[in-house]
């Protein structure tokens, strides 16, 4: 049987492969890699590839189906690839909250108080996590629950749609936008600083 043909398998193929690799290099090698920090950013990686994908790749291509009328129509995205897309956005990105939330506590006694508080030593962790916050909030309170309408999951009229699709690309852009100088805040963070 072949891991690679499944979603499951291939994860737990990769996390077998990291911990195996962990294994030769040793210990002390990886000793400033925490695993909160370590799943992190694999959750991190998901939820804003995703994003990213939505934003350059499919409302892009829905568009250009829409526009195409001898053309196959964006109804296979939208009945089997959106649905499952938003499945690991959505909870991608709730996992890199919750994950990045351990990774600020394990920085220090109170280090996710004084990350939300901008404690000093904390601002550009802490903006970072602020605008991680701001956009999980976004997939949940607007995005998903307008995609749900976008695509039929649940009943809506067709003004419902027509608003639920403004909504959901403007939150969905919103992220975006914050996501650059989120990931400028987490890597500036884990590399001694913001560059200037």
């Amino acid at each position: 049987m072949n891991p690679l043909k499944s979603v499951p398998g291939t994860i737990a193929t990769g996390f077998i492969l990291a911990i195996i690799i962990m294994i030769a290099m040793g210990a002390g090698s990886l000793n400033s890699l925490s695993l909160s920090v370590w799943l992190h950013v694999i959750a991190g990686v998901v939820w804003i590839g995703l994003l990213y994908y939505f934003n350059f790749v499919q409302v892009p291509g829905v568009g250009a189906a829409l526009a195409d009328s001898d053309g196959p129509g964006p109804a296979a995205i939208n009945k089997y690839v959106a649905p499952r897309a938003l499945f690991w956005f959505r909870w991608g990105a709730v996992a890199t909250w919750v994950t990045g939330a351990g990774a600020l506590q394990g920085l220090a006694p109170g280090g996710l108080q004084s990350a939300f508080t901008l404690a000093p030593g904390f601002e550009v962790i802490g903006l970072g996590a602020w605008l991680g916050t701001i956009m999980l909030f976004n997939v949940w309170v607007f995005i998903w629950p307008n995609q749900k309408k976008i695509l039929g999951i649940v009943d809506a009229s067709a003004e419902q749609i027509a608003s639920g699709k403004v909504i959901a690309l403007m939150a969905s852009r919103i992220n975006t936008v914050l996501s650059i100088p989120m990931l400028m805040c987490m890597v500036g963070y884990g590399h001694g600083g913001l560059p200037y």
